[in-house]
C-alpha cells in the first residue's frame, strides 16, 4: 500500500491550473493549423489565424488565451493501492484557489447559484474521482468556459429513436449552438448509462486526445461521419460560415437499460485546455 499525503496535490494543481489557461495543449493546435490548411472561406481562415495567434501570444507572454478562464474540473483516477492521508477535496480546492489567485485568473465561481456572490478564488473546483487499479493517481486539470458549457444538453431518448434519432439530437444541438461556444468546437458525446452518467461521459470525452478515435470501430465511423456532417452545417470558425465548425467528435459508450437511451452533448470551445500529470 503506497501512502499519499494529499497536501503533495496542492503545487501540481496551482500550476496546472496556471499552465491550462496559458499553454493550449499539441494536439489541438495541431488541428486548428489544420483546419486553416484546409479551410476555403476567406473570414474563416482569418478568423482561425487570428486564434493561433492568439494561442502563440498566451504562450510567449504567460497571459491566459481567454478571459474565461473556466470552472476548475479535476479529475482524479486513483489506484486502489493508494491510501490518501488527509482531506482531498479540501487539498484539490487549495491547489485550484493558489492557481487561480496566484495566476492572476479571472474568478469566475459564485457561492450559490441564484444569491451569486463571487467566491473569490475560482473554489469549489469541480471533482471527478474514478478508481482504477495500481499505486499512481493520474490527475488531469480541465478549466471550462461556460460559453461552451451552456450549449450543452441532454436528452432521454427511447429505444425506438435509434442511431438517426442520435445523430439528430446531436446535430441539433450543434447548429442551436451556432457560434455561441466560439467554433471550432470539440464536441463531447456520451451514450448509454443513465440520466447523470451520460452527462459525465460527454464531458470525460473532451479528455481524449484530438485525433484518437473510440477503439470500437462502429463508433470511430460514428464520430467520422458526424464531425463531417456538423462541418456540412457551415457555422464554421467564430460562427462567421465556413467549413470548420468542429474539430473533432468524441463519443464514449456504456451499457443501459432496456427502456433507455440517454444522450448527452457537452461542447468545447477551439481552446480544449487540459493539462494531466501522473503523480
Amino acid at each position: 500500500m503506497r501512502e499519499f499525503p494529499v497536501s503533495e496535490l496542492v503545487a501540481p494543481i496551482r500550476e496546472m491550473c496556471i499552465k491550462a489557461n496559458r499553454v493550449l495543449p499539441e494536439d489541438v493546435r495541431k488541428c486548428l493549423k489544420a483546419a486553416r490548411t484546409s479551410e476555403t472561406s476567406a473570414i474563416g481562415v482569418a478568423a482561425l489565424d487570428d486564434i493561433l495567434q492568439n494561442v502563440k501570444i498566451a504562450e510567449t507572454d504567460q497571459v491566459p488565451m481567454c478571459q474565461d478562464t473556466g470552472m476548475a474540473l479535476v479529475f482524479l483516477e486513483l489506484g486502489q493501492e493508494v491510501h490518501l492521508i488527509g482531506d482531498l477535496e479540501a487539498a484539490v480546492n487549495e491547489g485550484v484557489r493558489q492557481g487561480y489567485v496566484e495566476g492572476y485568473l479571472r474568478k469566475s465561481i459564485v457561492r450559490d447559484p441564484l444569491r451569486r456572490e463571487n467566491t473569490r478564488d475560482n473554489t469549489p473546483a469541480m471533482l471527478y474521482l474514478k478508481l482504477v487499479p495500481g499505486d499512481k493517481i493520474k490527475l488531469t486539470v480541465a478549466p471550462k468556459g461556460f460559453g461552451s458549457e451552456n450549449m450543452s444538453r441532454q436528452k432521454m431518448l427511447k429505444p425506438s429513436d435509434g442511431l438517426e434519432g442520435v445523430k439528430a439530437f446531436i446535430l441539433e444541438t450543434v447548429r442551436e449552438a451556432g457560434p455561441n461556444p466560439c467554433p471550432p468546437t470539440v464536441v463531447g458525446v456520451g451514450i448509454g448509462g443513465n440520466f447523470d452518467k451520460s452527462c459525465l461521459l460527454a464531458k470525460e470525452a473532451l479528455l481524449r486526445e484530438l485525433g484518437q478515435h473510440n477503439p470500437d470501430p462502429y463508433y470511430a465511423g460514428l464520430e467520422q461521419e458526424l464531425l463531417e456532417s456538423i462541418n456540412r452545417l457551415g457555422i464554421g470558425p467564430q460562427g462567421y460560415g465556413g467549413l470548420t465548425t468542429a474539430l473533432a467528435v468524441h463519443i464514449e459508450v456504456l451499457p443501459t437499460h432496456i427502456a433507455g437511451l440517454p444522450v448527452a452533448v457537452n461542447i468545447n470551445c477551439h481552446a480544449t485546455r487540459h493539462v494531466t500529470e501522473v503523480l
